[in-house]
């Protein structure tokens, strides 16, 4: 075993731009409209600012930050509201056909806004661009705008909530030329928890519900993308979910390999399927064991000793920073918790040379940082004691430890 420090690289992070930069990253025709939607601009003082707000744009934070958690290269999701937005893209809703200009206007302010940030500190840092569902040519013009910006985290693919019924779902064939565009500009695909979901409209309950059902939807790209023959229409894909752990992957795969072999046989049950043309040639765990990833970010016990039926050059850790419920600023503790008893070599390449891989990073320009902040395999080992763990923490890993949920 090595005695090197781990090279940290979190596939899990988020950051965007304060309405005053997204202002000056708008095209100029909309700065009016914007302004008015803002009630009238003004450009708050930093002081206005909390420092966790802070921690989405601000270099020499989010980089003293990242340091003391021993990671050295970041992947990039959106965080703050772009313009003409009421919530981060994460978890919005696809724009409805009325508000689908503005929001374009929006999401483009914050892929020019991420690719100044990414260039802040180019070996570090992989942006994932935006794009929107409603326009699939207009989606198509913003990868080639990812893709020229050197945004190698890759594209964030909308998942379609069932009740966004203006819109194609990904199993069509309409979104064919949109796949086609991403594997010939070699971009990855993303997805992330919190999109996908219907609007069960305000308050305690529909959150309740849509808490209890994200899991399900944000699945629902990956179940598509497998069944509709995506893979074999474009095999040099790559796709991945993020912070949806993976525990979930060797069962699933085992149903819809079940599913794919009654359609092929004719019949599932009474259901008769006989006369359909399947569209898929292989099995859909074997389309996902050449095409997907899962970025488990922080991974439970439970995720880790199931990483045999996903395989372990397809897992990726994170640390979802600065959301509260990712593992800052306890990330040796969140290590010490569920990697301890792994394998080096498995460890190695959860932390880092698997996102090294898959988003381009360059492990050795990215070497002399991990040994100067990186983890070391003893820091790692050694374990946690229930009085160490964290309890002003909001990661379900240490809540799970300390009340057993």
């Amino acid at each position: 075993m090595s005695n090197d420090p781990y090279l940290l690289i979190t596939a899990d992070t988020h950051a965007g731009g304060s309405h005053a930069q997204y202002r000056e990253y708008l095209d100029p025709g909309y700065r009016k409209r914007f302004d008015e939607w803002r009630g009238g601009y003004r450009n708050p003082s930093q002081e206005h600012y909390g420092k966790k707000k802070m921690r989405n744009w601000d270099y020499e934070i989010r980089t003293r930050d990242q340091n003391s958690q021993g990671v050295v290269g970041e992947v990039v999701f959106p965080n703050t509201v772009p313009p003409f937005y009421t919530k981060s893209v994460v978890t919005a809703q696809p724009p409805t056909p009325d508000r689908f200009e503005l929001a374009l206007a929006g999401i483009r302010a914050h892929n020019r806004w991420l690719k100044d940030f990414c260039a802040e500190d180019p070996d570090r840092r992989a942006g994932i661009g935006l794009i929107l569902p409603n326009d699939l040519d207009e989606a198509i013009k913003d990868i080639e705008f990812i893709a020229e910006a050197g945004l190698r985290g890759g594209v964030l693919l909308p998942l379609i909530p069932p009740d966004c019924t203006w819109l194609k779902p990904l199993y069509d064939p309409a979104w064919d030329r949109v796949l086609a565009a991403i594997q010939d500009h070699d971009l990855v695909i993303n997805q992330h928890s919190g999109q996908g979901s219907p609007d069960y409209g305000a308050g305690p309950v529909p959150e309740a519900l849509w808490i209890s059902e994200v899991t399900f939807y944000c699945q629902a790209g990956w179940r598509h993308l497998l069944m509709s023959g995506a893979y074999e229409k474009f095999p040099k894909l790559k796709y991945i979910l993020t912070e949806s752990g993976c525990a979930w992957v060797g069962p699933a795969l085992q149903q819809l390999d079940r599913i794919h072999m009654g359609f092929k046989a004719g019949a599932i049950g009474e259901m008769d399927y006989a006369g359909m043309a399947w569209v898929l040639k292989d099995s859909p765990s074997e389309y996902a064991a050449r095409n997907c990833y899962y970025g488990a970010s922080f991974p439970s016990n439970a995720d880790l000793e199931g990483i045999d039926a996903v395989g372990e050059d397809r897992v990726l850790w994170g640390n979802d920073y600065p959301h509260f419920e990712g593992t800052f600023p306890y990330n040796l503790e969140s290590l010490r918790l569920t990697f301890g008893d792994l394998p080096d070599g498995r460890r190695r390449k959860i932390l880092g040379l698997n996102a090294a891989e898959l988003y381009n990073f360059d492990v050795q320009k990215l070497t002399p940082l991990a040994r100067e902040f990186g983890p070391t395999p003893e820091q790692v080992e050694t374990p946690l004691p229930r009085e160490q763990i964290p309890t002003d923490s909001m990661c379900y890993l240490f809540t799970n430890a300390l009340y057993g949920a």
